[in-house]
């Protein structure tokens, strides 16, 4: 199987972009521009795969670029093909529900997918995303409105969260509804 691959240039660092060629979905996406763990992980999960890299493939690296811009809701249509297990595909559903500019917390996404008390399973889910940003596990804190565990970091998570809310917002960023940790 061959993947399309490519990179896009943002404010908190490069990110990395893995995308069926024929659906046109977006199946991983890495902060960094290394490339190894998305492919280790993307091999394990299509066998074997070869990677070439397409310049803006299905057109995804501009919706990102729009979305660094300013438009928050560009990566929303995004096509995604992720892989999980049946729970993980309902909680990376219920993550693309929360809107750029919102949170939730873990326990409400566990209430959402009708698992309530499952908040850890949930953040066991979100620490698998293979596709960061377009499913938006950056939206979701701790229950004390802490910022919690993010693959790409809590400094990208908080810089995103702030991005979000004052683009979506259409000015200066409101006062953030999240404690620092």
């Amino acid at each position: 199987m061959e993947l399309w691959t490519d990179e896009v240039s943002t404010p908190i660092g490069v990110v990395a972009l893995v995308v069926e060629p024929e659906s046109g979905s977006l199946c991983g996406l890495e902060f960094g521009a290394e490339l190894e763990q998305l492919r280790k992980h993307l091999a394990a999960r299509f066998g074997k795969t070869a990677f070439r890299h397409v310049q803006d493939p299905h057109g995804i690296a501009s919706r990102l670029r729009a979305y660094f811009d300013g438009d928050v809701t560009a990566l929303d249509s995004v096509p995604v093909s992720t892989g999980g297990t049946p729970f993980q595909e309902r909680v990376w559903r219920a993550l693309r529900s929360v809107p750029a500019g919102a949170t939730a917390t873990y326990g409400q996404i566990a209430s959402t997918v009708g698992k309530p008390g499952a908040a850890r399973a949930v953040g066991l889910a979100n620490a698998m995303n293979p596709v960061a940003l377009v499913v938006p596990c950056h939206r979701i804190i701790g229950a004390d409105g802490t910022l919690t565990g993010y693959g790409g970091g809590l400094d990208r998570k908080r810089w995103l969260l702030e991005h979000e809310m004052r683009h979506a917002a259409g000015g200066p960023a409101p006062e953030l509804p999240f404690a620092p940790r």
